[in-house]
C-alpha cells in the first residue's frame, strides 16, 4: 500500500512539475512579445472579471506627454494609494517617483484638507470632474481635477490632474491682508472723524457758552456804566443845590 502511495504521488509530482515548466514557458513567451512590442494588449483575469491592460505603442505619445506634461499626473485607487504618478507631481510632492507610487496620497496633504478630499471621492462619478484646493504639508498650494475613470478602465480607479497654484495663492493671501490692513486703516478713519466731529460739537457748545457770558457780560458793562452816569449826575447835582444853599 505504501509503495502504490508513493508511486501515485510522485507521478502526481511529475504532472505537477510538467505543468508548472509549461507555465513557466508561457510566460517567458508572453513576457518576450512584450518586450519585443509583438503584443497590444493583454487580458487579465479577476475578482471583477477580465480587465484589459493596453501595450499599445500608439499610446507611446499619450504616456510621453503624461509624463512630460507641466501639471502632476495621478491615479489611485479606491483606498487612495498611488498607483501611478509622473515626475511633475513626484517634484511638487518634494519626493522621488519610486517613493510616491504605492503611498498613500493623504499622506502629503494638510490634515485639514483630508476629509475634504475623502468627501469629494465618495460622491464622485464618471460623468462629473469635479476641482478641489488643498495645501501640501510642504506648503504648496494645489488645484485637483478630479475624475473616476469607468470601471473597464482598470477598475475603479481615480486620475487626478494637479495644477501648481501656490504663487496665485500667495498673491490671494497678500490681497486678503491688505483688505484686512484697509479695513482696519477705515475703522480708525472712521473713529478719527467721530473724534472730530464730537469736537466740533463741544467747541460749538463752548463758543455758543462763551458767546452768552460775553453777551452777559457786555450787558452787565452797559448798565455798569449807565449807573455809573447816573450816579456821576446825582452828584453834580447835589453839589449845584449846595451852592445855591449857600
Amino acid at each position: 500500500m505504501t509503495n502504490t502511495a508513493t508511486s501515485k504521488t510522485k507521478e502526481q509530482l511529475i504532472v505537477d512539475n510538467e505543468e508548472l515548466h509549461s507555465r513557466l514557458l508561457e510566460t517567458k513567451e508572453m513576457l518576450s512579445a512584450i518586450r519585443s512590442g509583438e503584443v497590444d494588449a493583454i487580458v487579465i483575469s479577476g475578482e471583477k472579471g477580465e480587465q484589459v491592460y493596453s501595450l499599445s505603442s500608439s499610446e507611446t505619445p499619450y504616456r510621453t506627454f503624461v509624463e512630460e506634461m507641466h501639471g502632476g499626473a495621478v491615479t489611485l485607487n479606491k483606498e487612495g494609494l498611488i498607483l501611478y504618478c509622473n515626475n511633475r507631481f513626484a517634484e511638487l510632492v518634494k519626493h522621488p517617483v519610486n517613493h510616491v507610487i504605492g503611498s498613500y496620497f493623504k499622506d502629503y496633504i494638510i490634515p485639514g484638507d483630508k476629509l475634504n478630499l475623502e468627501n469629494l471621492l465618495e460622491k464622485l462619478t464618471t460623468r462629473k470632474n469635479s476641482v478641489l484646493i488643498i495645501s501640501l504639508t510642504n506648503s504648496t498650494w494645489l488645484r485637483l481635477s478630479v475624475r473616476l475613470l469607468p470601471a473597464y478602465l482598470h477598475g475603479d480607479n481615480y486620475i487626478i490632474v494637479a495644477t501648481d497654484i501656490t504663487a496665485l495663492k500667495q498673491k490671494e493671501i497678500e490681497l486678503l491682508e491688505l483688505h484686512r490692513q484697509l479695513k482696519e486703516q477705515l475703522v480708525q478713519l472712521q473713529d478719527l472723524r467721530f473724534d472730530v466731529i464730537n469736537a466740533k460739537i463741544e467747541t460749538d457748545v463752548v463758543n455758543k457758552k462763551l458767546g452768552k457770558t460775553i453777551e452777559k457780560l457786555v450787558k452787565e458793562n452797559s448798565k455798569l456804566k449807565l449807573d455809573k452816569e447816573e450816579l456821576r449826575l446825582k452828584l453834580k447835582q447835589k453839589k449845584v443845590s449846595a451852592r445855591m444853599k449857600k
